[in-house]
């Protein structure tokens, strides 16, 4: 590990999110291991994993009108199973699909009627042939908007289904302002998760109304795999003071544990542990988790818990955690006070980036630290890990810049 040597990359852009990965593929007619990442202005770039040269670059139609402005998105690009193709968002509101071989477009699909209002910062998805894009608001939630599900029709890009969260009655995309209600963003860094076996879709919205009809603000929802229909939810029974008091529950997104059981984080410093079979149908209830702890700082959690075998690690402002997941229970493993975005297990080493500056590396069965890569400060970024090699983006959307760093750590 610490014979790992680092290489900063310059990119017309900043990466305030998760790069890809893709083993041997063809980019720019020869046999590659590339990284693909997206801009906060919507660029999408292939980068050589071997030498960190640009391959191609993708600017969407009208960047200069936004490129520098409040607009920005923070959505990871997604890979096609066939490895022919990278999904990809910008803040024009479209999801594009491109060549991964020279970054063309095949085909580019708006999934918001309103990009100037409704952000793209949740991570894709992709399953069974659908491309799954989530909505939000951004900074300052001015309305309208309403955070929804979209899904696409991978090989045409042709929207087959949309769930709004607010206004959910009404199966298409809306005029946000054509909806008595906004808010109910969709925004955490995982996105819609798609459940094994059933291909359900799981998610957690943020502040908005909540009626339990057809109006679902900070709750967990769980969907058809078509997105059609709301099959369960989970929403505290303190859903007002959440709304009140600005504590998105959907600022972090569920994780999966074994036998059924998920941890939901939220800006009120609180994990839940709910159990899938235990949710709520399409009605009013609210409560039901099965047991609560508190994040690392007992502050907000803006990152996603990372599941491994038993361990859910957990990272924020204040610290990084370790809980043990036994007996339907979580129990403290280890914690320290290291800041950290979404953790990752990878290669039997656990990596969390500290947004102030740093990548820590830890034994993740003990938390001992095993080393720290230096990088810059960043925001929402968490590093990819693959055929030994790091790779993590650096700088913060928020500062509107058209340019930043990608680090790449390999081995001499």
């Amino acid at each position: 590990m610490r014979t790992l040597r680092r290489q900063q990359v310059r990119l017309p852009g900043t990466v305030d999110s998760t790069p890809i990965y893709l083993h041997g593929v063809t980019v720019a007619g020869k046999r590659r291991d590339v990284f693909f990442v997206t801009t906060t202005y919507g660029k999408t770039l292939a980068v050589d994993a071997a030498s960190g040269k640009l391959l191609w670059s993708y600017t969407p139609p009208g960047y200069a009108s936004w490129a520098g402005s409040y607009r920005v998105a923070n959505m990871p690009p997604a890979a096609d199973p066939s490895r022919r193709y990278v999904y990809a968002g910008a803040p024009d509101g479209k999801i594009r699909k491109l060549a991964v071989a020279n970054g063309h477009a095949v085909w580019a699909t708006a999934v918001t009627r309103l990009p100037e209002r409704e952000k793209l910062a949740a991570g894709l998805n992709v399953d069974r042939g659908h491309v799954i894009a989530a909505t939000d608001g951004y900074v300052g939630d001015q309305p309208p908007y309403q955070g929804h599900v979209a899904v696409l029709d991978a090989a045409s890009g042709r929207i087959v289904s949309v769930w709004n969260s607010l206004c959910s009655d009404r199966h298409a995309l809306i005029d946000p302002a054509s909806c008595p209600e906004s808010g109910s963003a969709v925004w955490a860094r995982s996105g819609v998760v798609v459940e094994p076996g059933s291909h359900r879709l799981l998610f957690a919205t943020s502040n908005g109304r909540f009626d339990g009809g057809t109006y679902w603000g900070d709750s967990v929802v769980e969907l058809t795999p078509d997105a059609t229909a709301l099959t369960r939810h989970w929403t505290p029974a303190e859903y007002q003071h959440l709304e009140d008091a600005d504590l998105d529950l959907g600022s972090t997104g569920p994780a999966l544990l074994p036998g059924g059981f998920l941890v939901q984080g939220g800006k009120d410093g609180k994990l839940r542990l709910l159990r899938l079979s235990r949710l709520a149908g399409a009605n009013a209830r609210t409560g039901g988790e099965v047991q609560t702890v508190p994040t690392p700082g007992g502050t907000d959690l803006f990152s996603e818990p990372f599941v491994r075998g038993d361990l859910v690690f957990v990272a924020d402002a204040a610290g990084t955690d370790a809980w043990r997941f036994r007996g339907g229970r979580l129990r403290k493993a280890w914690g320290n006070g290291t800041a950290g975005t979404s953790p990752l297990a990878a290669g039997g080493l656990l990596y969390v980036y500290d947004p102030n500056g740093g990548l820590a590396v830890y034994a993740p069965a003990t938390g001992k630290l095993v080393a720290r890569l230096d990088a810059g400060a960043g925001h929402w970024q968490s590093p990819v890990v693959a055929d030994g090699r790091i790779a993590l983006g650096e700088g913060n959307a928020n500062d509107h810049a058209q340019s930043g760093i990608l680090d790449i750590w390999r081995l001499p």
